[in-house]
């Protein structure tokens, strides 16, 4: 598949006692849900512990990390990472490209001001068949949740290596 990330030993490394957040739009929930799957399965095989929270929508996600970034934080249990999961389908009006834009730059931008791991597994398709054919593992699909995951795992694995509080 054209695009599709292929992890190398580096990323399936155990990140024992990392702490993730996994933030999940509610809308496109069946799609949503195999993306959850692959992204715990990924997170849990290398060690990760493993928090979710569900919001509406994606442009919800930023700040519902942010929120809950600041709790944890708050609570002496800082996560070390998020990964954040949703679905955004092409429709007939220009709704797609705000939603698809601006949740990533929130995502984007919330990432690099609190040096935070984060993994983006917020599928931007045009149809239904795209989104689950890059959902679901088990279709021999491109598994973009479990990406997300190893993504997000990859930024903790630096920042650890770099010294950093991860």
């Amino acid at each position: 598949m054209a695009g599709s990330y292929r992890a190398d030993d580096a990323d399936l490394a155990p990140v024992e006692g990392a702490r993730v957040l996994i933030v999940e739009s509610r809308f496109n929930e069946d799609i949503v849900e195999l993306l959850h799957e692959g992204a715990a399965r990924a997170l849990q095989e290398l060690g990760a512990d493993v928090t979710t929270v569900t919001v509406p929508g994606a442009l919800e996600l930023a700040p519902a990390a942010a929120i809950a970034l600041d709790a944890a934080e708050k609570a002496g249990a800082p996560y070390d990472g998020v990964v954040a999961l949703g679905c955004v389908i092409r429709g007939d009006t220009y709704h797609f490209e705000i939603v698809a834009n601006e949740s990533a730059r929130a995502l984007t931008d919330l990432s690099v001001s609190r040096r935070l791991p984060l993994g983006n597994g917020v599928l931007t398709v045009d149809t239904e068949a795209q989104a689950l054919l890059r959902a679901d593992p088990k279709q021999g699909g491109a598994d973009k949740g479990g990406d997300a995951a190893l993504a997000a795992l990859a930024l903790v694995r630096l920042k650890r290596s770099l010294g950093g509080a991860a």
